[in-house]
């Protein structure tokens, strides 16, 4: 696979060690305040962080700019390494928390062109003002939304930098209704829960369960969903980034009377890990993957898979089996080095390859669909 440009690590980051460590660390205040400035860096400290890294140890207080973290994590030829300033990392501490700076609306842009709201968060701030799906959304600011890319779009509502990127801060929308009403509207960025597990209750007793990421209390969330199936359940892991490595084992206790769930390596050694006792070993489970599905989903889906819990259907997983180590710099960036690999009960590593399903999907098959025809299998002969 080709070296992975930076915008996707930064997905990618939702990963084992970025979970545990960063996000205490970032509790702490141990990161650094977002906006710190950095003094010049030398040639001294970039030669002496490359010799660290050269010897496999921690360049933690180094004095580096971006530029120079890029050029040495390239010279190291990490894929996964990246180079993080105070703010990005502390965003992304907060998005695995389960919590993201927004106004609590989703866009779409449809073969028109016209850019409309295609969801609204209940109690956020785009609902209070009486925003809802179908409203087009006509400008941001004195900008036509139109005439911008929506990942600008997505940018701008989110607030993109400096006191943009603090709660509180205003964005004024332009939008218009189906029957012509067109109105301004001020909205207050909010920190807000994301919604990372969607739960749909299916003919027959059966429940599909969307886990979008690993973020915090997400293990619990899928315990109560699963509650509720009768005839099996579809865990969807497709598009799923990864995140915690706790939450990701919790949720394999949901369907496993503990036991391993994989290990990793770091700088100290392997460790193991482990689900909590007590799970629902007997209702039919069926989880669905595809190329997006990385990282502690890959880790969460081999564990299943091994120990013979769930059949696996749809497309081979993303192939991220790696653990990253985050280190602060002097200026309060974060540097982040691949350490070690990740590996399954039965001693698979994702990395560079992914995990085969069972039952693959065909490229024109419709996968939600096979899952479910497979889990009905499952069911007849439970």
């Amino acid at each position: 696979m080709p070296v992975t440009p930076r915008a996707a690590r930064q997905v990618a980051t939702l990963s084992l060690v970025f979970g545990v460590v960063l996000l205490a660390g970032a509790a702490t205040g141990a990161w650094g305040e977002p906006g710190a400035t950095a003094r010049p860096p030398s040639a001294d400290t970039a030669q002496a962080a490359a010799a660290t890294i050269g010897a496999g140890q921690d360049p933690a207080g180094a004095d580096l700019s971006e530029q120079q973290a890029e050029h040495l994590i390239g010279a190291t030829g990490d894929r996964w390494g990246a180079y993080y300033s105070a703010q990005e990392y502390a965003e992304f501490s907060q998005g695995l928390d389960g919590r993201y700076l927004g106004v609590g609306l989703s866009v779409g842009r449809g073969e028109d062109g016209v850019t409309t709201v295609s969801q609204v968060r209940p109690a956020g701030p785009a609902a209070a003002a009486g925003i809802a799906v179908g409203d087009r959304l006509l400008r941001i600011g004195e900008d036509q939304a139109d005439r911008l890319p929506v990942t600008e779009v997505v940018a701008r509502l989110r607030g993109r930098e400096g006191a943009e990127r603090r709660p509180g801060s205003e964005v004024v929308l332009a939008v218009r209704r189906d029957d012509g009403e067109e109105r301004e509207v001020r909205l207050r960025r909010a920190l807000l829960d994301s919604q990372q597990v969607t739960v749909e209750h299916l003919a027959g007793g059966v429940v599909r369960i969307a886990v979008g990421a690993f973020t915090s209390g997400v293990a619990e969330q899928v315990r109560a969903a699963a509650r509720g199936a009768r005839a099996g359940v579809v865990l969807d892991l497709r598009g799923n980034s990864g995140g915690l490595v706790e939450e990701a084992a919790g949720t394999a206790g949901v369907f496993l009377d503990g036991g391993p769930v994989g290990s990793y390596q770091d700088r100290g050694g392997t460790r193991e890990l482990t689900a909590p006792p007590g799970g629902d070993q007997r209702t039919p489970l069926v989880v669905l993957v595809d190329g997006g599905t990385m990282s502690a989903a890959e880790l969460l889906t081999g564990a299943l898979q091994d120990r013979g819990r769930a059949v696996v259907v749809g497309g081979r997983t993303f192939g991220k089996g790696t653990v990253q180590q985050p280190s602060r710099l002097a200026d309060g960036a974060v540097l982040e080095l691949t350490v070690g690999r990740y590996y399954t009960p039965a001693g698979r590593s994702p990395e560079g390859t992914g995990l085969a399903p069972d039952v693959p999907a065909g490229a024109s098959e419709d996968a939600a669909a096979l899952a479910l025809r497979v889990l009905a299998g499952l069911g007849s002969r439970a």
